[in-house]
């Protein structure tokens, strides 16, 4: 695993060089054994390609004058998280009310409905249950969800 100190210093380094578009947010940093740095950044309304290039070369530098690898020895992918990774921040629920989406808890059962509402503490979504395809109201606390994930309906 990536040395906590480092994974601070590129988050906050990310975040600084994100203080001019208070639209766009740090979601998550991986760093790969072989130091492949994986920033994910998403927006309130997504994030245009164009954008994730340019934040990729604002944050280049801003890596290499902080020295955190030695000889500089990284690379560096900055990427919106994708379908396949876990809804992780309020700001990421938020953006995806309306959406149908699948939620984990800690006991690994599931719930799939629409997510009608999310705070800090708890997200509400909508189950279509039983032969009458009844529409239920279900109230989550954050702290059971193991993880929530979109889902892709055609």
């Amino acid at each position: 695993m990536a040395n906590e100190h480092v994974l601070i210093n590129i988050r906050d380094l990310a975040a600084e060089m994100l203080a001019p578009y208070p639209e766009y947010f740090v979601v998550d940093v991986r760093i790969k054994p072989t130091n492949n740095i994986k920033l994910f950044v998403d927006g309130d309304n997504g994030v245009p390609v164009e954008k994730l290039v340019a934040f990729n070369r604002n944050l280049y530098p801003r890596l290499e004058g902080a020295n955190l690898f030695p000889d500089n020895d990284f690379s560096l992918e900055v990427s919106s998280p994708g379908l396949d990774e876990p809804l992780k921040l309020n700001r990421q629920y938020l953006k995806n009310i309306g959406r149908k989406v699948a939620v984990t808890f800690l006991d690994n059962t599931e719930k799939e409905g629409t997510l009608l509402a999310a705070t800090e503490e708890k997200i509400t979504i909508e189950e279509t249950v039983g032969k009458k395809k009844e529409k239920v109201t279900t109230e989550i606390n954050l702290s059971e969800i193991k993880h929530t994930m979109v889902c892709i309906v055609f």
